[in-house]
Formats: structure tokens, sequence, C-alpha cells
């Protein structure tokens, strides 16, 4: 057995679940990704792609259940905000959100060191861990385009290993991963059984990446914004199992496929020996930064997802 991982993982459990009627929905899924979808804003360009499907998912997600839940989310962050407030960056959300979809098929025009559209601060860091050989563990969020992160990394660390959530569709999955791997990414582990592939990665010295601002159910209760949010352990834990350092870093739309990708200071966690304190404490900090981030660019972040529990909506009083 090898300790070099695949560049492509699907949960086998996905699939076999699946019916009949259901690799049949995929199929034709499939199909739409890439008539109604995938070439349209190929032949967009960059640009407008960005611009088309910022304009197209602004307009549609206020008609979407999830923009309930994005004005709930922002409510609870901004309480002192205004209704006009709370609306104006719910609608940039979906504008990020949709630009996001249209830039995806240009990726490989969006490289992070040849395209002249992202602005890496911070490069310095990536080749100090490149070169100590010892690894380390990124940490960011769904902020702006999340895809150009990892390729900014992979491109200084082309032995880094990503983490993704796989799509129920097969087919779209592959599809996804590929472009990934074509842009840079070029080792992807996905959540759960990708927990094997991320010690490996570590324990042979390379660094792995991992997106923390999503709730996790089985995670510790730590503040973001003032409110309890259910948050994953994982990364600080594997930080202190292997002795890494953790490496915030933050992505911010500066135009149409435009980014500045940010490098911050490496910190290593915290350890007294009480591994569960230590533990608290480094989420806590990450928990900090994903909220620093935020705040500076509160349209730019994936507020369409339930971060927090609806306890915390009803203290809050939103709901």
């Amino acid at each position: 057995m090898t300790d070099t991982p695949p560049a492509y993982v699907r949960p086998k459990d996905i699939d076999n679940r699946a019916s009949l009627g259901q690799r049949v929905q995929w199929r034709l899924e499939t199909v739409a990704w890439d008539v109604i979808y995938w070439w349209p804003m190929k032949l967009l360009g960059p640009d407008k792609a960005s611009d088309f499907g910022g304009w197209l998912l602004k307009k549609i997600g206020p008609k979407l259940s999830q923009h309930k839940t994005t004005r709930r989310n922002l409510k609870l962050a901004f309480p002192d905000w205004t209704e006009a407030e709370i609306e104006r960056t719910a609608l940039a959300a979906w504008e990020s959100a949709g630009r996001t979809a249209g830039e995806l098929p240009h990726l490989p025009a969006i490289d992070p060191y040849t395209s002249g559209r992202v602005d890496v601060v911070g490069v310095e860091r990536l080749d100090a861990i490149r070169d100590s050989g010892k690894g380390a563990v990124f940490i960011s969020g769904h902020f702006a385009n999340w895809e150009i992160m990892p390729a900014a990394i992979c491109k200084r660390i082309p032995h880094a290993v990503m983490t993704y959530r796989a799509l129920n569709n097969p087919h779209i999955d592959r599809r996804i991963n590929k472009l990934r791997h074509d842009y840079g990414t070029g080792t992807t582990a996905p959540k759960g059984i990708g927990t094997r592939e991320l010690m490996r990665a570590l324990a042979r010295g390379a660094p792995i990446a991992l997106m923390n601002d999503q709730k996790f159910r089985e995670g510790v209760a730590v503040p973001l914004f003032g409110h309890d949010a259910m948050t994953a352990q994982g990364p600080t834990r594997l930080a202190l199992k292997y002795g890494v350092p953790i490496v915030p870093v933050s992505t911010v739309r500066t135009g149409p496929a435009r980014f500045r990708v940010e490098i911050h200071e490496p910190f290593l966690p915290q350890d007294t020996g009480d591994t569960e304190a230590d533990i608290l404490a480094s989420v806590m900090r990450i928990n900090q930064f994903l909220e620093d981030c935020i705040r500076a660019e509160p349209g730019q972040w994936f507020w369409q997802h339930r971060r927090w529990p609806k306890e915390a909506w009803r203290e809050a009083g939103v709901i």
C-alpha cells in the first residue's frame, strides 16, 4: 500500500445506496449541467460569466427558501443593522455565490500566479512551509470564490492535500474534481472518509487544508458573532497530534474573476497538557479569525447555510 493518496477519492456509499430512479436523475442533471450551465458560461469568458452569474443569482436568490436563512443569519450577526442593510448584504451574498458559479468553468484562466487576476499575499509563508518538510494545517472559509485558495496553496506546495465535500451526483462530482485537478489542486480528500488521507499526509510532512466555517454536528459549541455555533475541532486536533502550525487563509473578491488571497501568520495551538482545553482555545481563535474576515467583507461570505442552531435564532429574536 502506498502512502500517496489518490488524486480523486469518492465515498462509495453515496452511489451504492442510489435507486435506479436516482441514477436516471443524475444523468439528466448532468446533461442539464453541461448544456444549460457549463458550456454557455464557458462561451462568455471569465469576466462576463462572473457578471452574468452574479446578476442571475441576485435575481433568483431572494425567491429561494435559503433567502430567509440568509436574512436570519445576518440579523443574528449584525443586530444593529437596519432592514435595508440586511437586505443589501443578503443580495450581495447571492451575487457573490452567483459570480462563483459563473467563474467555475474559467478556473484555468484565473491562475493565482500567472493570470494577473489574483494577488497572493504571504507567498513567502507558503514557501517556508513547503521547504520545512513538516506540514501544516491551512484553515479558511467560504469567502468570495473559495476555489481560488486551494490552487494558491497547491501551486506552491504541490503535495498539499485539500478536503472537499462530495456531491451526490457522481458525474458532476467527477467533473468538478477533474477541473480542480487541472486547475492545480492536485490531491483532494472527501470529508469523512478523507481523514485517513489527511493523517497520512501530515505523517509524511505534507500540508493539508480544510474549510472550518460550516456547521459540524459533532463539533464543539464555540462563539461566532457572540452566539454558539457547532464547529469542527478536527483541524486543531490534527495540528496538535502532528505538532504543526495552523495557517489561516482569507480570500477577497476585488473584481469580476479577480481576487486577493492572503496567507496569514501561522500559529501553533497551545499545548498545556489539557487537550480539550487546548483544542477549545484554538477553535475559538479560528472562529475569531473567520468572524474578522466576514466582518471585513460581509457580502462575500456564504450566509445561505444554517451556521447557527434555531435556538440561537430564537434567542436573538430573529424568528
